[in-house]
């Protein structure tokens, strides 16, 4: 069985599109939630969404490049590019032992949406050729083996909100059984278009608060319902042993990895939460030596009143009375829901916590809730060596996931 490690990582999301920035974002707080930009909310009920701002694809994409692409492919190549760059891999791996394992939650369903307005407006001659190209769920990871030039296993996951961090997960089992050296894996969604959004909100998941620094906030007793985001988020996992041939810089190893279902609704969560209990408990197979106060949890953490409440309770299910010694955040205090996106950006946080010694906060935590009383790091980060870094993602169709990352073992 091969150790995994990650040697590279990249980020497109409405608190920065570098690693760099978004790092500096998450420990400084930065709240990324604001009023939409992208069309008019005149006649809505809902006003704002955390979108990606200064983003520049012809930077990167020519012009033909540009018309046949959506935007959630647009934010994947960008991030993956990122991550290729930030490893240094490439010249050392073998195109057809490096994978891509990338998936979306909603695809190009910005284009969906601008296509059929066309249609109706102007009739069928009026649709875009590369309208199929543009929607279909596994451009991005097409798309980015190609940019990357990697020619093993090429795999699109679509999980809902759990998309990114089953790809992770999937490519860690591929490297460990040795069906490739190194995968790109994440996930890319764009989807603040008024079709997804009124969708969202007629059953019931969005918050409805006017006020941005108010609305995504997470085991707040005044949460209502979750915030659009949008973005992508790639790492590049790596077999260790070529990661140390080739003197790679390590963020961490990946040692745990969780996948289970709910059977239980479409959209509400197990009340139970014996899926997410038995994820969580599988990404921890093996790991007896450990203590509460080296563990970092990123929460699924999505605002809304039952994902908040029941992920505390398994948590709690999880550790026991330990719970209360753990460090826990929810990042999509500052990105809102990044949707496909989110296990990416969630598990890239959890890293850079490990490697930096930093738990990023949860912001606009002012009120507390009963049924939500574990330490979730209100408002301001903190300074804490951990060891152990969870990442616990939830999504539509009663998928569960947990990633378990480490700092790295020096043999």
């Amino acid at each position: 069985m091969n150790r995994v490690v990650i040697t590279g990582l990249g980020i497109v999301s409405p608190i920065g599109n570098s690693i760099e920035n978004y790092w500096s974002g998450l420990i400084n707080g930065r709240c990324g939630v604001d009023y939409i930009s992208k069309f008019s909310t005149k006649h809505t009920d809902y006003k704002i969404a955390a979108e990606v701002k200064d983003f520049q694809a012809d930077d990167f994409l020519s012009k033909a490049e540009l018309k046949s692409t959506d935007l959630y492919s647009q934010f994947a190549i960008f991030a993956a590019l990122q991550a290729l760059r930030d490893s240094k891999i490439k010249g050392n791996i073998q195109p057809n032992r490096f994978g891509v394992y990338f998936g979306s939650g909603l695809g190009g369903i910005s284009t969906v949406d601008t296509e059929f307005m066309h249609m109706i407006e102007q009739g069928t001659r009026r649709v875009s050729p590369y309208l199929i190209p543009k929607i279909i769920a596994n451009s991005a990871a097409g798309l980015i083996a190609i940019h990357c030039e990697a020619k093993g296993p090429c795999i699109p996951i679509v999980t809902a909100c759990a998309t990114a961090s089953h790809s992770i997960g999937e490519a860690y089992k591929t490297i460990t059984h040795g069906y490739a050296d190194a995968i790109i894996a994440g996930g890319s969604d764009a989807g603040i278009n008024p079709l997804i959004l009124a969708g969202f909100s007629n059953c019931g998941a969005l918050s409805l608060k006017q006020n941005p620094y108010q609305a995504s906030i997470p085991f707040d007793k005044r949460r209502d319902g979750f915030i659009m985001g949008e973005g992508a988020g790639a790492l590049i996992l790596e077999n260790y042993e070529s990661a140390k041939r080739r003197n790679a810089k390590i963020y961490a190893e990946i040692i745990g990895y969780g996948n289970t279902c709910d059977a239980y609704h479409i959209t509400a969560p197990d009340p139970e939460m014996t899926g997410c209990f038995n994820a969580i408990c599988m990404s921890l197979y093996g790991l007896d030596n450990y203590m509460a106060n080296d563990i970092y949890i990123n929460a699924h953490g999505t605002s809304t009143p039952k994902n908040d409440k029941y992920e505390t309770k398994v948590i709690k299910n999880v550790f026991g009375s330990k719970a209360y010694d753990i460090s826990i955040s929810s990042t999509k205090s500052m990105t809102g829901h990044m949707m496909g996106a989110a296990g990416a950006a969630e598990a890239i946080a959890t890293i850079l916590t490990l490697y930096n010694g930093l738990i990023p906060p949860t912001v606009g935590l002012y009120e507390k809730d009963i049924d939500c009383d574990l330490n979730y790091t209100p408002n301001v980060a903190v300074k804490k060596n951990v060891k152990i870094g969870l990442s616990i993602s939830m999504g539509f169709g009663g998928h569960n996931a947990c990633l378990t990352f480490q700092k790295v073992r020096k043999n």
